[in-house]
């Protein structure tokens, strides 16, 4: 995920919703449970550890099979336990009692809660980037002590790498035609993390690294769903000996698409969503949050709202409007319209998507500003769709300026799309002399719109008589 390019904003559930599931994991819920259950006869050993003898205990309390997976996650829910504060180790003989977090699960707050999980979640975390403890065991019978470079094992790449995935994956389900809340295709996940953007078809070798990140992906997602970060449905287990098989000789297709399902799915939870948002934020990464402008002014929303995708500026603009009253809402986004600079033409068409979402009760407010250069046509039009009688007919100059400038709002907000295409196709054959005219449009984006109508205009004659058109208002302005 690219650090430079800014993020789509984020559709969060209300933070006691959040809290409510956070409480739910069964990692957490685990956690909790194990210390309401410790108490003065306890024992841990120096890293904090619940003692070997005490694990089937720990097991029982919370429902887990006496063996060794149960003892695996009740050895895990004690780590949380401890990690976030729910249990403290009060002397260095291991006696322990209840941390003063614990009181936070009954009485505190939904912030307070999620910091709680985003603890547990931070354990999981350094869980998951751990490697196979066999191969961990296997290192220490045969050298006593753990050499991270016979492990190929780079911890702190290993986190990293993991983190990566986890904002990919946010990524997807944040941009508007990604993932959504949707699953993803392991393979796609992987794949975004190994080959690179500009590759055509991947390389044998880069399959291979990207059936190992799956495979390696697919422990880590396990692990991870205990703690409420991800849904996830496994690799199948007849693909993963397949994946086994493989290995040291033809590598399976990795990206046979005829049933993807069998390669894993995972999307975030709406915790997780709102988890992996929390980490961005803490390492420094801007991660907007649709509600984030509700509270500020016109002028705010509208230059705020102009990179979000068209749904996200929408829930925006609706959270932002439903703090004010209408007619003064239309004033305070007219007003914030105006202007002559590069991002104008993109606040105005924010204004209108704002606009076309505001009652009757604003006509006043637009009727201020039929007369106005830059809001006029905007103001006609919304009139018109409103039913408002007595509106003036725009003259000629007004319609070219306003068509100059919707094209300037579409050119930023979606460069030379095929939407762009075809209505610059339809002005060209509604308007018979439209480039003659268009030039003379006192506008400051008027020769950049006509230069994009002659790249986007299939016709050649057309599109010569646009970029002609272009070179005449660019030596009218004087450039």
């Amino acid at each position: 995920m690219s650090d430079s390019s800014p993020l789509p904003p984020a559709r969060l559930r209300p933070e006691a919703e959040l809290a409510r599931d956070a409480l739910a994991t069964p990692l957490l819920s685990r956690a909790v449970r194990l210390a309401r259950w410790a108490g003065p006869a306890t024992r841990v050993g120096a890293g904090g550890e619940l003692v070997e003898e005490q694990l089937p205990a720990a097991a029982l309390e919370l429902g887990l099979g006496a063996d060794a997976d149960g003892a695996a996650d009740a050895s895990e829910a004690w780590r949380v336990a401890v990690d976030t504060g729910l249990v403290e180790i009060v002397d260095e003989e291991g006696t322990v009692a209840a941390g003063e977090d614990l009181a936070v699960v009954a009485s505190g707050s939904p912030q307070d809660i999620l910091a709680l999980w985003l603890g547990a979640l931070d354990t999981a975390l350094a869980d998951a980037s751990i490697p196979d403890l066999d191969d961990l065991v296997d290192v220490l019978e045969e050298t006593g002590e753990v050499d991270f470079s016979q492990l190929d094992w780079d911890p702190d790449a290993e986190a990293e790498f993991l983190e990566g995935v986890l904002g990919n994956l946010y990524l997807l389900t944040v941009t508007e035609g990604g993932a959504g809340a949707g699953p993803v295709p392991l393979p796609a996940l992987a794949a975004s993390m190994i080959v690179p953007d500009d590759m055509g078809e991947p390389t044998d070798d880069v399959l291979e690294q990207v059936s190992d990140a799956m495979l390696k992906l697919d422990d880590q997602f396990r692990l991870l769903v205990p703690v409420g970060l991800v849904e996830y449905q496994p690799v199948d287990d007849a693909l993963m000996a397949e994946i086994g098989e493989g290995e040291g000789g033809s590598e399976p297709d990795a990206f046979d698409d005829s049933d993807v399902t069998r390669y894993g799915m995972v999307r975030l939870t709406p915790l997780g969503l709102y988890g992996v948002r929390a980490r961005m934020t803490d390492a420094g990464l801007d991660a907007p949050v649709v509600g984030d402008l509700a509270d500020k002014g016109a002028d705010t929303l509208l230059d705020g709202t102009s990179s979000f995708p068209q749904a996200a500026a929408q829930a925006e603009i609706e959270q932002w409007l439903a703090r004010r009253q209408p007619l003064v809402a239309a004033r305070e986004l007219l007003a914030a319209a105006r202007g002559a600079d590069a991002g104008a033409p993109l606040r105005r068409l924010r204004c209108q998507q704002a606009l076309s979402l505001v009652g009757g009760e604003a006509e006043p407010a637009l009727r201020e500003v039929l007369d106005d250069a830059e809001l006029g046509g905007l103001a006609r039009v919304w009139l018109a769709e409103h039913g408002a009688s007595d509106v003036p007919a725009p003259p000629e100059s007004l319609i070219f300026w306003l068509t100059v400038d919707t094209i300037a709002a579409q050119l930023a907000l979606e460069g030379n799309s095929d939407e762009l295409q075809g209505l610059v196709e339809g002005l060209a054959a509604q308007h018979r002399g439209f480039f003659a005219a268009a030039w003379k449009v006192d506008h400051p984006a008027t020769a950049d719109v006509l230069e994009a109508m002659g790249r986007l205009h299939p016709d050649k004659k057309v599109a010569k008589e646009a970029r002609k058109a272009a070179f005449k208002a660019r030596s009218a302005q004087g450039g």
